[in-house]
């Protein structure tokens, strides 16, 4: 392929909004929430405690109620998991992700809307998808998708 003017230009633009994005302060809000999870000892305790049962938990799952120590991982791996969800580093973490992946979709949307108004954008959001032509799950989700594509 050829570059064009109007590639070049293309490319320029999708890298102005990239910085945008990188700059804007839902960024700056998820590094943060991303710093402050990585170097919290308690936080990573949490953490670490978590996806060691999680490990076992899988072992667990392959043979189901018949593994003898069903009962105590199923209660363990639901403790810590609560745990780890419910300490304020993970909290505010998972919340300044949600508010990234919104401003992402949001971008997406509207770069979708700018090329044509029958463009699918999926988000994974059913208010996006709605706002994208009405195709939750997309075109591939076996026949459930109500558009006409």
């Amino acid at each position: 392929m050829l570059a064009t003017t109007e590639m070049l230009m293309l490319q320029v633009e999708a890298e102005s909004i990239a910085e945008m994005i990188l700059e804007s302060d839902v960024a700056e809000q998820y590094r943060m929430r991303m710093a402050n999870l990585t170097t919290n000892k308690e936080t990573q305790r949490k953490i670490i405690s978590f996806n060691e049962m999680k490990e076992l938990y899988e072992e667990v799952q392959r043979f189901g109620k018949y593994h003898p120590e069903y009962k105590r991982v199923m209660m363990e791996i639901r403790q810590l998991k609560r745990d780890m969800d419910m300490d304020e580093n993970v909290a505010a973490f998972k919340i300044a992700e949600n508010n990234l992946q919104k401003l992402l979709d949001e971008v997406s949307v509207i770069i979708g809307r700018s090329v044509s108004e029958f463009v699918k954008v999926p988000t994974g959001n059913p208010f996006f998808d709605e706002l994208s032509g009405g195709c939750s799950g997309g075109c591939g989700s076996g026949g459930s998708c109500s558009c006409s594509a």
